[in-house]
């Protein structure tokens, strides 16, 4: 049993920076990694424009350049709630490996290594949100389309996303401690967001859904992010609904994220300490 460190607060903050330190030189060294993790958000942005844009209905317009607005900020909320797959598959395979167990040798804070994992994968995640970003603009996407903004508030919007994304990866982690292979962590990462992207206003005017549906819609933390950063971007969409996370956006999505943070880092946590202690 490795002696427990004693250095509190302090001693977690520089183990979890060591351990996303040698998250981030992985991934260096196997860029395919960051690479196929921007092709997909960069297929959907071109897919969904292109393919769906001028049949989409928002408001009461058909017009592909309003959907085109419409339609970016849930492309960004899917790509960083979709990076819970890797990191789910990337705990995984550590375990698998046995490299948690060896980190588990040196008197390090125990929530180090999933603090550590989380924290690199918030940077891949952020990486591929500013290539993701220049594609959008390459297609025509622009903010203020709607009303006016500014820099200050684009950059509000896109913490909210990397903060959501963090968020998530917390899940991502207490799956990848729940199974056995990393092909199940991939698969259990993502097959319950494909709900939860898509039961949302990411995609469509949810006011066109069935009213019980819709009020599902109204309440999915997935939802408020999505209308949140339409407000701060400045980009098109339809008269939210009376439910308070529509009205309330912002705070909305501030308050499910860091609910999602502690209560899913709280269950990773005790997950790993009663896996391996």
């Amino acid at each position: 049993m490795a002696p427990r460190p004693t250095g509190g607060i302090g001693q977690s903050v520089r183990d979890s920076l060591v351990i996303a330190r040698r998250n981030l030189i992985r991934m260096s060294r196997i860029p395919e990694m960051v690479l196929f993790g921007v092709i997909q958000p960069v297929m959907f942005v071109v897919l969904f424009t292109y393919v769906f844009g001028g049949s989409m209905k928002i408001g009461n317009s058909t017009d592909p350049d309003v959907y085109k607005d419409f339609l970016m900020a849930g492309i960004f909320a899917q790509t960083v709630t979709f990076a819970t797959a890797g990191s789910a598959a990337g705990i995984a395979d550590d375990m698998q490996k046995g490299l948690v167990d060896r980190f588990r040798s040196l008197p390090m804070a125990r929530g180090a290594v999933l603090t550590g994992r989380t924290v690199a994968d918030l940077v891949q995640t952020a990486i591929t949100l500013v290539v993701l970003a220049v594609v959008a603009l390459l297609v025509g996407w622009r903010t203020g389309s709607a009303e006016p903004t500014n820099a200050g508030r684009i950059l509000a919007g896109f913490g909210l996303l990397l903060l959501l994304g963090y968020a998530f990866t917390w899940i991502g982690a207490l799956i990848g401690l729940s199974v056995r292979t990393p092909e199940a962590a991939t698969s259990g990462g993502i097959i319950w967001l494909f709900p939860v992207t898509f039961i949302s206003n990411a995609f469509v005017d949810s006011s066109q859904m069935t009213p019980w549906l819709r009020h599902v819609a109204d309440w999915n933390p997935f939802s408020a992010i999505v209308q949140a950063c339409r407000q701060l971007f400045g980009n098109p969409g339809v008269s939210p609904s009376d439910a308070w996370p529509m009205q309330h956006p912002v705070w909305a999505s501030l308050l499910y994220s860091v609910l999602i943070v502690l209560i899913f880092r709280t269950l990773a946590v005790r997950k790993y300490r009663s896996a391996h202690g």
